[in-house]
């Protein structure tokens, strides 16, 4: 018993719409997608718990620098500080020498005029790395805003 009739057409599936819809999904998934720039680098940031104390320095080394690019150095046991003759760099490691008595492990706070010039900042830094100074930081002033504005 068969049931076809002398029609046999052979079937065939058209392809080019599959095609054209694949194409136009894969433009929108393109399009659509954002791509976030990784980090290049695989960094392990170290973990601190709360009760975590910072250890104690033994003192603070201020170097003052004004707009002119004249230092002053303060030490720990010092009211206030104390100018230098000229800005050498050979100065001011002899003063930053005599301030610290030796003592590597203070900390170095540098504060400087917004209108220092840069190389004064950068010389005051390198004489304390050349010391052996290693705990340097900078010193800022809060912005107080006006609660009228």
């Amino acid at each position: 018993m068969k049931f076809r009739d002398g029609n046999e057409e052979d079937l065939q599936i058209n392809l080019t719409p599959l095609i054209d819809v694949v194409f136009l999904l894969l433009i929108f998934f393109m399009v659509s997608t954002t791509f976030s720039k990784e980090s290049q680098l695989q960094i392990k940031l170290p973990e601190a718990s709360v009760d975590q104390r910072e250890e104690k320095r033994s003192g603070i080394l201020q170097i003052e620098i004004n707009r002119d690019g004249i230092y002053a150095v303060r030490g720990p046991d010092d009211k206030e500080a104390r100018q230098l003759v000229n800005s050498d760099q050979e100065t001011l490691q002899r003063a930053m020498k005599l301030v610290t008595g030796g003592d590597l492990d203070i900390v170095t706070v540098i504060r400087a005029d917004r209108k220092t010039p840069h190389e004064a900042v950068v010389q005051a830094m390198d004489a304390a790395r050349q010391l052996g100074l290693l705990h340097i930081t900078f010193s800022t002033q809060i912005r107080q805003t006006d609660p009228e504005q």
